[in-house]
């Protein structure tokens, strides 16, 4: 288990309602008073569905090592240790991502980033400036309209949680492979609660009103 200071979304990452703390593993220098994290994997309790069978397991992510660190085979011995706890839970199968393929894939996908900010992410070295345009050009073609097209739109509220649980579920419920959410996951996963500071998650929902005789 580890201690150490997250951002508000990773805060929301990690701290699931059901979340255990012995799924949060760290790496610490041991050198030194300030005691670095060099190394971090995570695991949290998630429900998966595969046809009809729906079964507990594992949702590994935030996988990351100091770059220095980055050739003493220190992955393998995260992920070593992340799978032996919960082996102890009676979990034994994992849900996890890359960007590269791994043996067995079960699923592909490919998902598109849309830039709000993009002169930022330029500036972090996220987007790149691509050949023959300009920094100028590019804020131009990623600037937002002023308004939406889509009438009723409106943030999500508490009253929608159980709504949006039913419509995620209905759509999730057409594919062979799907995460089960309940509605407590849907609060924590879609719905913002606190102050504005610390809002991470904006979530939209459209609203239909119908006329009743």
């Amino acid at each position: 288990m580890v201690r150490f200071d997250i951002s508000p979304f990773n805060c929301r990452a990690l701290l699931t309602p059901d979340h255990k703390k012995t799924w949060h593993v760290g790496l610490r220098a041991t050198h030194n008073d300030k005691r670095k994290l060099c190394a971090f994997i995570s695991g949290i309790p998630v429900t998966i569905r595969v046809r009809n069978n729906t079964f507990a397991s594992v949702e590994i992510n935030f996988l990351c090592i100091h770059k220095k660190l980055r050739s003493k085979r220190l992955a393998p011995v995260l992920i070593k240790e992340i799978t032996r706890r919960c082996h102890i839970e009676g979990i034994w199968e994992a849900v996890y991502t890359a960007g590269v393929v791994l043996p067995k894939p079960v699923a592909t996908c490919r998902y598109f980033h849309r830039s709000l900010n993009w002169m930022k992410l330029y500036e972090t070295g996220f987007s790149p400036l691509p050949t023959g345009s300009t920094k100028e050009r590019m804020v131009k073609r990623n600037r937002l309209p002023e308004s939406t097209s889509l009438p009723g739109i409106r943030l999500m509220e508490e009253k929608d949680v159980e709504s949006v649980t039913a419509l995620l579920g209905t759509y999730l419920g057409k594919f062979d492979l799907a995460p089960v959410y309940t509605v407590d996951e849907v609060r924590h996963w879609f719905l913002h609660t606190g102050d504005e500071e610390t809002r991470v998650i904006w979530t939209y929902v459209i609203e239909v009103l119908s006329l009743v005789k």
